[in-house]
């Protein structure tokens, strides 16, 4: 499994560093797992939302690559969600405002969306997101009609754009799996390589981790629950 790992201006660094690290450590015990960071700009220094700390891409994003395409969401002022991106900053630029919901809406104005759009009309690919980075795919206009977790913040947000929001620590939808919570980043890899590359596997980085995985993985199976 190929895993892409997309930076964007003003990203969460725990979003991008727990899923690389869970993956790369997938690598590590078996060989079959690579990661890399990537932008839809190309190799380049990504600024994150959190105290100037920056990691470098070291490819563009390639949407018809086989494999996973995971999302991070953004670190930075709370803001409230309902407010309007600037749209007229572009990428790499910054407004005094750099709340969540500004930098998460400001990647619209990339090619990210257009990206993230063939990936997902791509039958092998896999598209994932921590936390915020579901609210950049739901604005983008990809995930009516999914199911899919944000943080808890965004919920009522995510169901707004028609997204059908599960109160899960992951949600399996298929192609597409999303993790709620900046944290959920350990979940959704160990997820992902349980999913992918085997439970041995997982439970092998899991234990090297010291990590136990916490909360629900919803997928569409099973009888629908009666009165709730």
């Amino acid at each position: 499994m190929h895993a892409q790992i997309v930076l964007f201006d003003g990203f969460d660094p725990l979003d991008v560093i727990a899923p690389f690290e869970v993956l790369h450590g997938g690598r590590a015990a078996c060989g079959a797992v690579s990661v890399e960071l990537v932008s839809a700009e190309g190799p380049r220094e990504v600024v994150s939302g959190t105290g100037g700390l920056a990691l470098r891409a070291t490819a563009a994003l390639d949407p018809t690559s086989a494999g996973l395409v995971l999302v991070p969401g953004a670190s930075g002022r709370i803001g409230e969600l309902g407010e309007v991106p600037d749209r007229e900053a572009g990428a790499g630029e910054r407004s005094q405002d750099d709340s969540i919901p500004v930098l998460l809406g400001r990647t619209l104005t990339t090619e990210l969306p257009a990206l993230l759009k063939a990936a997902m009309d791509d039958p092998d690919v896999t598209v994932a997101a921590v936390c915020g980075g579901s609210m950049i795919l739901a604005m983008a206009g990809l995930l009516e009609g999914r199911h899919a977790v944000t943080h808890h913040l965004g919920m009522d947000l995510l169901d707004a754009t028609g997204v059908h929001a599960v109160n899960a620590r992951v949600v399996d939808d298929g192609d597409l799996v999303t993790a709620g919570g900046v944290t959920s980043g350990l979940d959704l890899g160990l997820y992902l390589l349980e999913r992918e590359v085997g439970p041995r596997i997982a439970h092998a980085v899991e234990e090297l981790f010291a990590y136990e995985r916490r909360g629900t993985v919803w997928r569409a199976r099973g009888p629908v629950p009666a009165g709730f």
